[in-house]
């Protein structure tokens, strides 16, 4: 794709997405009533096997919502000629895709054809920050599910490297706002990131500094042993913060110490507004738990599907 069409993708992509004013918090009332209940259960099973799921599920919601709107486009696969968005480089390393689909299983059996992977996935996302000690709330529902899914697409997600800037003109193209911006960015509070996605901070960063010097020394000195120069394995990473399974404000006061891991995190001290709110977020875990779903609940509102598929991998 060349440069003039990728932004021309973009473009078309951001008209396309809306704020779903059709969703209800009842709207399973009568068509399935336990469902919020199957969801809840399949999450809470899935991370008493795996303590790195509830991570895992709230990025693939992130990364759902940020591409074509929450239309569990990132959960189908392949087919034929069409590489989907799980198969471009941003997406390379999500997973618990299998959890959305024990659900859905469960799901068809009890009021098949009724509830969507978007909301699954949806639900699944706010169960995973409650099972790790985060808040809970009422999940919008009735989404749909979108038909479309291209790899090269995954490229409008943001980067870990992005600055303010970049950061700033991702969430507006979305109608998201700068304290969305922060609050959203606090679901890092969660899991581990791959030394690729930081190690441009820790080796050779300028033709000044080998790291970033916006990077706490010893932090900088501990990542760097971790990944062992350029060619670091793919596996290797960090957690990315100090509590990996716990959600709470641990992630804002670490960029306040200079050990925020990816740019896009520590990126966000260089606007007094964007810093002013991590300070806010750091001294008041409240606060940050109001800011989280207030913007969970616009953000995982934008819409973009036109189904309810019978298999979250393929459409109907």
């Amino acid at each position: 794709m060349d440069v003039l069409a990728f932004v021309l993708s973009l473009v078309v992509i951001c008209y396309a997405l809306s704020f779903g004013d059709a969703l209800s918090s009842n709207y399973y009332e009568q068509t399935c009533p336990g469902a919020e209940s199957v969801i809840t259960n399949v999450v809470m099973r899935a991370t008493q096997r795996d303590n790195s799921v509830p991570a895992a599920l709230l990025r693939l919601h992130f990364h759902d919502c940020f591409i074509r709107g929450c239309d569990a486009s990132v959960l189908l696969d392949s087919v034929g000629g069409n590489n989907a968005e799980k198969q471009g480089l941003p997406n390379l390393t999500l997973h618990a895709f299998d959890v959305i689909d024990d659900a859905k299983k469960e799901l068809e059996s009890l009021c098949p054809g009724v509830v969507s992977c978007a909301d699954i996935l949806a639900l699944a996302a706010r169960d995973a920050v409650m099972i790790s000690g985060g808040p809970t709330w009422d999940v919008p529902k009735g989404r749909k599910d979108g038909r479309t899914s291209i790899d090269t697409e995954a490229r409008l997600l943001p980067a870990p490297r992005f600055t303010l800037f970049q950061l700033h003109q991702s969430f507006t193209q979305r109608g998201l706002t700068d304290k969305e911006l922060v609050a959203l960015s606090g679901g890092h509070t969660l899991g581990f990131s791959h030394c690729r996605s930081f190690k441009d901070r820790i080796h050779n960063f300028n033709s000044t500094y080998d790291i970033d010097p916006s990077m706490d020394p010893s932090f900088a000195e501990s990542l760097r042993r971790t990944c062992l120069g350029q060619n670091a394995s793919f596996d290797l990473g960090s957690i990315m913060d100090t509590s990996p399974t716990s959600f709470d404000n641990t992630y804002y006061k670490l960029i306040l110490q200079g050990r925020g891991l990816l740019t896009s995190d520590q990126t966000l001290l260089t606007s007094p507004v964007t810093k002013d709110l991590v300070t806010e977020f750091a001294d008041s875990l409240e606060a940050f738990y109001n800011a989280f779903v207030e913007s969970m609940i616009k953000m995982s509102s934008i819409t973009g599907g036109e189904e309810v598929r019978r298999n979250c991998r393929a459409v109907n």
